[in-house]
């Protein structure tokens, strides 16, 4: 195997192993157990790609459906996104929409604007959410609530950045390494232990990406860690009482694992040809419970938080999908979610994403006209 793979494995085996140091993370011993669990599968999986690709000996593409990959937008290429994100809960879709505006500010440094539209949440908690929680919450009740149709609203922005700190390129090739810093801001109530970034909660997070590439193959890892901001407002029982409310959500380690695979065209004449790729992504994360008190007058009550969608968790999806790229500007992806290890509480499976994107090379048009 060339020393490009074996200098991956390596990595990803060294970036997936600060999931598993207490020393490093806040989360709690048994989560690190179970992704010690789920890591020799994963990296059986990552030398088995790893190998099939380093017999390959053509272009190849990284731009996952889900996953940010360790290269940066070029220097003065602008990107839109629009991104779909849908499920059926008890026949009902669910459904978040999100546009991202991206920029490569530098040939290492890029940044990207997102707005959001769901209907996953409301503006104000449920109704019936304390009264669970008061009561014990019977698992079917509490884990798998009756869908109730929820305004499509905007959600909050988030501003993402990434700076790529390391290189090496070789012929058909390379391994790179980025760091990404984001900021979120939601207006929205989520009553859920599970955080997520932009499209459930305001916060901070922060992370590692690798991305390794030879030939037809990518592969890409990425290591995380969310600090969410608290919940603060007024939930309503289901007797029309009014009581203030906060949430403290615990902090989230998130990481993933992501393989593509150039189809077609199997040699490349022109950037003008279009591409087909084939994706596998796994996304996973780790959680710890949330807390909340109630307000009763001088009182404060702490809510139990004994139900499955309050408690600490973790999980691992697996992602298949297909890409379509036209003229290398346009791009149209298609992907669905399924859970692997445990199941997610933040959506329902499977999960349908579907999105469309476009760069705008301004550089190349400058440089044109200057011609």
């Amino acid at each position: 195997m060339p020393m490009q793979a074996t200098m991956a494995i390596n990595f990803f085996r060294a970036g997936f192993g600060l999931l598993i140091q207490p020393s490093k993370i806040t989360l709690k011993p048994h989560y690190c157990l179970i992704l010690l669990s789920v890591l020799p599968l994963m990296q059986k999986i990552l030398f088995l790609l790893l190998f099939i690709a380093s017999s390959l000996c053509s272009p190849a593409q990284e731009l996952y459906n889900l996953t940010q990959p360790a290269s940066t937008i070029p220097k003065g290429a602008l990107g839109v996104r629009l991104f779909d994100e849908s499920y059926s809960e008890s026949g009902l879709v669910r459904k978040i929409s999100v546009l991202k505006m991206m920029y490569g500010i530098t040939p290492k440094l890029s940044i990207i604007l997102s707005g959001v539209a769901a209907d996953y949440h409301s503006l104000n908690l449920p109704y019936d959410f304390i009264s669970h929680n008061h009561s014990g919450g019977a698992a079917a009740s509490a884990s798998t609530p009756a869908a109730v149709p929820n305004p499509y609203i905007f959600n909050g922005v988030d501003v993402y950045a990434q700076y790529r700190f390391f290189s090496s390129d070789g012929q058909n090739s390379h391994f790179r390494m980025a760091a990404y810093a984001e900021v979120s801001k939601t207006r929205i109530a989520s009553h859920l232990a599970e955080v997520e970034l932009l499209t459930h909660n305001s916060g901070f997070g922060a992370g590692v990406i690798t991305t390794y590439l030879k030939s037809h193959f990518a592969a890409t890892a990425t290591v995380g860690y969310i600090i969410p901001e608290q919940y603060k407002g007024d939930a309503i029982d289901i007797y029309g009482g009014t009581w203030p409310t906060t949430i403290v959500y615990g902090n989230a380690v998130n990481y993933s694992l992501a393989f593509g695979y150039l189809l077609l065209p199997q040699h490349y004449k022109s950037y003008k040809q279009s591409n087909l790729n084939i994706y596998l992504e796994f996304l996973g994360k780790s959680y710890n419970a949330a807390d909340i008190t109630q307000q009763d007058g001088v009182v404060t009550d702490h809510i139990s938080n004994n139900i499955a969608i309050l408690k600490a968790g973790n999980y691992i999806d697996v992602n298949p999908g297909l890409q379509y790229i036209i003229r290398s500007t346009t791009r149209i992806d298609i992907s669905m979610g399924f859970p692997l290890i445990n199941k997610s509480y933040i959506h329902e499976y499977p999960l349908y994403y579907i999105g469309v994107q476009r760069y705008f090379f301004f550089n190349k048009r400058n440089k044109e006209k200057k011609d």
